[in-house]
């Protein structure tokens, strides 16, 4: 109970890392912080050293007079569930933390498949890949066949390319993507590899030349 409340007191001023440190859902802001190196974490007497899921050491952050520390992190310390709800832009803490997984469709054969629908989130692709939220999106490919998932859809939305590219660029990184070339500019977002070395993964961005102000991306990802 003590770990929960404590959890539940400070995760208002915690920033997001590991899996959970990229989303699209809300809109980002630029802000000017500060790494606050002075400050170290103690749990229960002990000397704790905030990691992210590469094992690369987080130092707190200061902004206003607040100090933000990796929500990911803290609930490891503290021995606490936590998972982050790509699809609803959550980060769910402690008991009943699951993320509820969509059920698919049977088809005949030895697989499943989910029917092609528009603006929907395609069900087998990875829960931590973010999609904005004001995404208006077009499945092609939605299949869980043998046991191997395979996506590829289209989207559009309003964020720009920089932004998505950079939410994109953290996701891969995060997710070490090997076999990897990236292009990233204002007009241009491209980005092909191998997620875990396993799974081919490409995303490609530009601007729509329907609709001004809309970015359009197309997602290929497949288990192997």
């Amino acid at each position: 109970m003590k770990k929960k409340w404590l959890i539940a007191a400070v995760v208002a001023s915690m920033t997001i890392t590991g899996s959970a440190g990229v989303y699209a859902g809300a809109k980002l802001e630029q802000i000017k912080a500060y790494l606050n190196h002075s400050i170290g974490l103690v749990v229960d007497g002990n000397p704790y050293w905030m990691k992210d899921g590469n094992g690369k050491t987080l130092t707190p952050i200061t902004y206003e007079g607040l100090t933000y520390l990796p929500v990911q992190s803290v609930a490891n310390a503290l021995k606490v569930p936590i998972t982050y709800d790509a699809a609803n832009y959550k980060v769910r803490i402690g008991l009943n933390s699951a993320i509820p997984i969509a059920t698919p469709t049977p088809t005949a054969g030895n697989g499943t498949t989910t029917p092609v629908s528009s603006n929907s989130r395609p069900v087998n692709l990875p829960q931590d890949f973010p999609i904005p939220a004001d995404a208006v999106i077009s499945t092609t490919l939605d299949t869980d066949i043998d046991g191997v998932k395979k996506v590829a859809f289209t989207y559009s939305t309003q964020e720009t390319l920089d932004i998505m590219g950079f939410v994109y660029s953290e996701y891969v990184r995060i997710k070490k993507l090997d076999n990897s070339t990236q292009t990233i500019t204002s007009t241009t977002v491209k980005i092909t590899g191998r997620l875990s070395g396993t799974s081919p993964l490409s995303i490609t961005g530009k601007a729509s030349t329907a609709r001004p102000g809309y970015n359009n991306f197309t997602i290929t990802w497949s288990e192997s």
